[in-house]
């Protein structure tokens, strides 16, 4: 497993995860983050994609945490809402240091391609929990089970390039209580 991860690029990614729509979805979440991704994992497909996915979550997450550093002059939340022809998805996230994931996503399909569609939740809790954020994640209309997890992940990643963004205006880290 590895993960390059910068967080003030321009959405350039390369990504191999042995998971087709899983690697859709990191490189549209690169593009919409305008983060510069590199995501290499060699996972036991063989079994099933549950370890991949997991495994690729967690590290990503491992690698915002550390790109963060001590959240100094960061915006701290971030919010979007994103359509995806039919479907409408919104994410708000906290980089408060604390975990806590809200998924209210309901889909149709059980897979897409290779990939485990009961597994984008599982992702987003790894991530959320290995960044060490609140995130929420809201799918308000949709059909389409494809449309609704490319919207997920492309409000994510916009909320998340809203909530890294450095604001001039912040001395310090954005708390009262001094630490995030």
């Amino acid at each position: 497993m590895r993960v390059r991860l910068g967080l003030d690029g321009t959405g350039r990614s390369q990504v191999s995860t042995g998971v087709a729509f899983l690697d859709h979805m990191l490189e549209l979440f690169a593009r919409h983050g305008l983060f510069d991704l590199e995501v290499e994992c060699r996972g036991d497909l063989h079994i099933d994609d549950h370890h991949s996915v997991e495994d690729v979550a967690i590290t990503l997450g491992q690698a915002f945490a550390e790109a963060l550093g001590d959240k100094a002059g960061i915006s701290r939340y971030g919010e979007a809402t994103v359509p995806m022809d039919e479907a409408l998805c919104r994410a708000v996230v906290d980089l408060s240091g604390r975990f806590y994931l809200v998924y209210e996503v309901e889909t149709r399909r059980q897979t897409i391609g290779n990939f485990s569609v009961e597994l984008a939740e599982h992702f987003w809790r790894s991530l959320a929990e290995a960044v060490r954020c609140n995130l929420h994640i809201d799918c308000l209309r949709g059909r389409n089970t494809h449309h609704i997890l490319e919207g997920t992940f492309k409000a994510t990643a916009r909320a998340l390039r809203r909530a890294v963004e450095r604001d001039p205006r912040v001395a310090g880290v954005p708390s009262t209580k001094g630490v995030l």
